[in-house]
């Protein structure tokens, strides 16, 4: 089992400071700096002023060298072979040789770098900041027959709030009038959505249309918006993935430079030939071009609202091959709904309907929601239930209208005798179509039986087959469902293997048996029994939209819309943004390489190699930001 290290493996802020070396403010200062005196330099020595140009050039090259110093101190201590390494021996070489004009050219370059490192990574942070701005601080609350401004802080569920158009949806609730909602920050898709009175809104919304009043769920910090926010920034506060990627290329590319540079050396007896070696190695767009495309793959997949945990997990998910799928909320809506009602006595549909109803209204259980709903939804008024006692996992009972109303299993309603035979029928047909009944028992007979459903995702199947065209091996459902109604959800969807009655503890084991080859393992769920598997899988992927915070924290990713395709959409992203960060590292080293060769033959000097190795991060960042394009984020 992976052992998970959690948050603390180091944070973004951490990770930049290493890459840039500086803040973004003294970055843009040295960048200014080293133009000025590049400019000023080649002004002068075409003045004939030779000495003050090198005095120019030579200040310009020491401005660089504490940075490096502090940055290759840093791989020292953490044992490794930074690239910096190869940029501080460039610059103190420049300085000792008197090439002053090379040394102030690297220094050029390496403020550039920074500069434009900097530079792509708030570009492709920026939707990832942008939820954090959005977040609404204040609400309009009804107070006392009027509307008072309060901090979002002092909302408890159960106040009625209005939201006026153009303010972003506060809290979780449920709308007491018709709305015009906006989703496209959260979800990408451009077009607004219609609510009626009842429906269940999302915090992070827009309000497209005039105001409406909103009943609150949750508070502030419980609301979806606010988890999306921890979500987000912890996945700032995640190191960037492409660092091990880099560092494990650096760790052949600083040697085979060093060793370049000493043989050229040691053949020639020239330490120039070495110096001009070091130049064109430095510095090697693995330090720039690599976190730029993890971060731009972050940031794309943010703009379509899956929230990536940190580089590490983008890197593991574009490698994975082998996919595991809870059922509930995942595979099917995670909506249960009333798909039919069985009469079994001499009682109507509504009426069984409105005494289950009526006494499910102070019920926890999962089905109860949907058995209220359906009844609200034939517009049956409800009675208030009286002496209700619940027993987990098996039903409630009590008295609705002076009548001893039971519902639940077969042996709970009909606990002293056997299920009469058409009931007994019911139940197998049920049974066999992966659906689920509640009995219905009024004053001790058996009157009915309500088959609830979660249907299958209507995009389920599309979205099987869109996970094996993007590389996806192996399919497997593990759920906690009976046989019966596992099978008859994988029926359609063409899954390799279907594992049922697992327990929590059996999913964990399920995710640890299908590791293959050292290729990554993905788990996807979203219920509070799914969160060890996510924690334990190398690639956990909750569906955060409706699922357990339990599941979110556990995740490495969270798919913060309820939409299954953006599965695909982030294994994709993941693949490409892998695929551009490598070819980045591999232009840059080859290009590199080929350049360390030239110079170590005496075909390039140390000024001519410190303006190709400039070319050569240039266009290997510029390949490094592909990663925030693509294919449209955008599909019905």
């Amino acid at each position: 089992m992976r052992r998970r290290s959690g948050p603390v493996v180091g944070s973004q802020r951490d990770t930049e400071e290493n890459t840039t070396k500086l803040p973004k403010d003294l970055n843009g200062l040295w960048l200014v700096v080293s133009v000025a005196g590049v400019t000023t330099g080649a002004l002068l020595w075409v003045a004939g002023i030779e000495d003050t140009a090198d005095l120019t050039w030579g200040l310009t090259t020491a401005i660089a060298i504490p940075p490096l110093l502090v940055s290759s101190f840093r791989g020292i201590t953490n044992r490794t072979m930074g690239v910096d390494v190869i940029a501080a021996l460039a610059i103190v070489g420049s300085l000792a040789l008197d090439e002053y004009l090379a040394g102030a050219i690297i220094a050029l370059m390496l403020a550039s770098g920074r500069a434009l490192e900097s530079f792509a990574n708030r570009r492709a942070r920026q939707d990832l900041s942008s939820l954090l701005e959005r977040a609404p601080r204040t609400v309009t609350r009804y107070e006392d027959g009027s509307l008072a401004l309060r901090p979002v802080e002092d909302v408890r569920a159960g106040d009625l709030l209005m939201v006026k158009g153009g303010e972003v949806v506060p809290v979780d609730g449920v709308l007491v009038g018709t709305a015009v909602l906006d989703d496209s920050a959260l979800t990408g898709e451009s077009r607004p959505t219609v609510l009626d009175p009842g429906a269940s809104v999302s915090s992070g919304a827009v309000n497209a249309g005039s105001a409406f009043d909103l009943r609150a769920t949750a508070t502030a910090e419980g609301s979806t918006y606010a988890g999306i926010i921890r979500l987000v920034r912890e996945a700032a506060a995640s190191k960037a993935p492409s660092t091990r990627l880099a560092d494990r290329y650096a760790g052949i590319f600083v040697p085979v430079a060093l060793t370049t540079a000493a043989v050229a050396w040691a053949v020639s007896g020239d330490p120039t030939r070495a110096l001009s070696v070091l130049v064109v190695a430095t510095p090697c767009p693995l330090i720039l071009a690599v976190p730029v495309a993890i971060v731009a793959g972050v940031s794309r997949a943010a703009r379509m609202g899956i929230i990536v945990k940190g580089g590490g997990a983008l890197e593991a998910l574009g490698r994975a091959r082998i996919l595991l799928f809870d059922k509930t909320g995942t595979l099917t809506m995670g909506v249960p709904r009333v798909a039919d009602i069985q009469r079994l006595g001499s009682a109507g549909a509504d009426e069984l309907i409105r005494l289950a109803a009526s006494l499910d209204q102070v019920s926890a259980h999962v089905f109860a929601d949907a058995i209220v709903r359906a009844a609200r939804e034939r517009g049956i008024a409800l009675s208030l239930p009286e002496d209700v006692v619940e027993e987990q996992g098996s039903g409630i009972r009590g008295r609705v209208e002076g009548r001893l109303v039971a519902l639940g299993t077969a042996g709970y309603v009909s606990p002293d005798a056997s299920l009469p035979a058409d009931a007994d029928e019911v139940r197998g047909r049920v049974t066999s179509r992966g659906a689920s009944c509640a009995f219905l028992a009024l004053d001790g007979s058996v009157a009915g039986a309500i088959v609830i459903e979660d249907p299958v995702r209507p995009d389920a199947a599309d979205v099987i087959r869109r996970l094996r065209r993007a590389g996806i091996e192996r399919v497997v459902m593990v759920t906690g469902d009976h046989p019966d109604v596992a099978s008859s959800v994988a029926a359609t969807l063409g899954l390799d293997e279907i594992l049922s009655e697992r327990s929590p503890v059996q999913k964990v084991e399920a995710a640890a048996s299908e590791r293959h080859d050292g290729l990554p393992t993905i788990m996807v769920g979203d219920g509070i029994n799914d969160a060890p598997a996510l924690a334990s899988a190398d690639v956990g992927v909750a569906m955060g939209a409706r699922g357990a915070s339990a599941a979110s924290e556990a995740a490495d990713v969270v798919i913060a819309v309820d939409r299954l395709d953006r599965l695909v959409d982030a294994i994709t992203i993941a693949q490409r943004s892998r695929s551009i960060a490598r070819q980045s590292a591999f232009l840059g080293m080859g290009l590199a390489i080929g350049c360390m060769f030239l110079a170590a033959f005496g075909l390039l000097n140390p000024v001519g190699g410190a303006i190709v190795q400039e070319l050569i991060d240039v266009a290997a960042i510029l390949n490094a930001l592909r990663a925030l394009g693509g294919r449209s984020d955008q599909r019905p």
